[in-house]
């Protein structure tokens, strides 16, 4: 049965471009866990959907073979097949075998999910595939495979980057991302949970606008009772998460378990040699590919410093639910409910953290706010260290303008407006004279507030602030 797809305009144009083509297609789609990708493609190709086949997590070849038999006696019950395939070159003769029996007219979708599952330890499924594609698929023009998985540095490392049968073989890929504030306000709005903005963004600020934790929320309760039933009740859907996550998506996760705690614990995050001297890590080209892995994975974001010196990246922890989890729910030995743990001074400063994630994933609303939408921007952090004639200084958000000028964002999370007393505003031209002092005498540079519910007028925000962005404009349409 089809369900309503909210949101995903992009993608369903590319997957509507595939449906409609006059060319073999192959599709591969990835992005990390419970984003829903499965959703959409089952839901969009629902009418033209002739094979699907799933990974089992954890299962032997042996395994993801019977699964796939089962799955052609399901999609083809004619054609009922006795014996599991002895491999995977034999499993997709008896898909093309299969197929040939399909006499309906219009593209013929069929669906390989969780596909680095399905590739166990000297398989041989990928060069299979890539057979498979080439010799049959590849000359069928009413025949769209989609390719899916979550562990989205396999699927490039081994499908879009594949340097053997399937190199240069992707007609389209698609790296879904969560829901935006606005999808994840429509989203509950289609269910009719009608939370204000705040609430929205709260919400968002710890499960990151990922649809499958936010179909835990109920109708007709407030947003602490879905706090609290969904992550500190003993079975609340995320209760378990964060041990289920990792493991589900890297091999010796281990590592990046590792790297994701030592990032919960700096806000500014850490360069790749901090990371090396934090403690029990991986290191040389070991770190490297954990870090690969986690920021193609979107749980880890690499920012450039604005010196682009890159032995200063940071690194940022940006997946929402694995920050809660680590401030929160891990050791809550005193089993708190949300309303408690929402009152004390670690929730405001989680708060602060996770509000400049959500900014960071909203540059598109940030720039139309801003009246720039057609300039080209880049973003990125600044950061100088203190020193014995200078204080140290650090700004997290820079929009490095192509007209020669620089938003110097500040980000503050608040209940209410937030003021600027002459003590900050002391602070904020200390800080503006510091950064002035590292770029080229040419550059304009412009202050811009993002809050919650603004900046409350006085004349330190007449004298300093520039552009004021509040909640709402993170809510529009881009």
């Amino acid at each position: 049965m089809k369900h309503t797809i909210i949101g995903r305009t992009a993608e369903i144009k590319i997957l509507e471009q595939l449906l409609r083509s006059d060319q073999p297609g192959l599709l591969a789609i990835y992005g990390r866990r419970r984003v829903g990708k499965t959703y959409l493609v089952k839901n969009y190709y629902a009418d033209h959907l002739k094979f699907v086949c799933s990974g089992e997590s954890g299962g032997s070849l042996r395994t993801q073979l019977a699964n796939f038999q089962q799955q052609l006696n399901t999609w083809f019950p004619a054609n009922r097949q006795l014996q599991p395939p002895a491999n995977w070159q034999q499993a997709f003769i008896m898909l093309r075998e299969c197929l040939e029996t399909v006499k309906t007219k219009g593209k013929k979708v069929i669906f390989f999910d969780e596909l680095p599952w399905l590739d166990t330890h000297k398989s041989g499924f990928v060069s299979a595939f890539g057979y498979f594609w080439n010799i049959y698929l590849s000359d069928r023009p009413d025949i769209l495979a989609v390719i899916c998985g979550s562990a989205a540095s396999w699927m490039i490392k081994k499908i879009v980057n594949n340097k053997g049968g399937l190199h240069n073989r992707i007609t389209q890929r698609v790296r879904l991302m969560p829901f935006t504030l606005k999808e994840t306000k429509d989203y509950l709005q289609y269910r009719n949970i009608r939370f204000s903005d705040y609430q929205v963004l709260q919400l968002y600020m710890i499960t990151g606008g990922i649809p499958h934790y936010l179909n835990a929320v109920k109708r007709g309760e407030s947003l602490h009772q879905a706090i609290d039933h969904t992550c500190f009740v003993p079975n609340g859907l995320l209760a378990d998460e964060f041990q289920n996550l990792y493991p589900a998506l890297f091999n010796n996760y281990e590592k990046h378990v590792h790297v994701i705690q030592a990032l919960a614990k700096k806000n500014k995050g850490l360069t790749r040699n901090e990371l090396l001297a934090s403690g029990d890590l991986v290191t040389g080209g070991g770190l490297t590919a954990v870090l690969e892995e986690l920021t193609e994975s979107g749980f880890v974001e690499k920012t450039e410093p604005f010196n682009k010196k890159k032995k200063e990246s940071l690194y940022r922890l940006v997946d929402e639910f694995s920050l809660f989890y680590l401030r929160f729910m891990r050791g809550n030995s005193s089993k708190n409910d949300w309303l408690t743990i929402s009152k004390t001074g670690k929730y405001l400063s989680w708060c602060g953290y996770a509000f400049e994630n959500v900014c960071m994933k909203h540059i598109p609303q940030i720039k139309k706010a801003l009246g720039i939408s057609g300039i080209s921007v880049s973003y990125c952090s600044w950061y100088r260290a203190g020193s014995k004639q200078a204080a140290g200084a650090q700004i997290d958000l820079l929009l490095d303008r192509s007209d020669n000028t620089i938003h110097i964002c500040e980000i503050k999370f608040s209940i209410k407006q937030f003021v600027i007393d002459k003590r900050y505003s002391q602070l904020l031209q200390q800080k503006i004279a510091a950064f002035r002092e590292s770029i080229p005498p040419g550059k304009g540079l412009l202050l811009a507030f993002i809050t919650t519910y603004g900046v409350a007028d006085n004349e330190y925000k007449l004298q300093l602030v520039d552009n004021e962005i509040r909640m709402e404009s993170l809510f529009d349409q881009v």
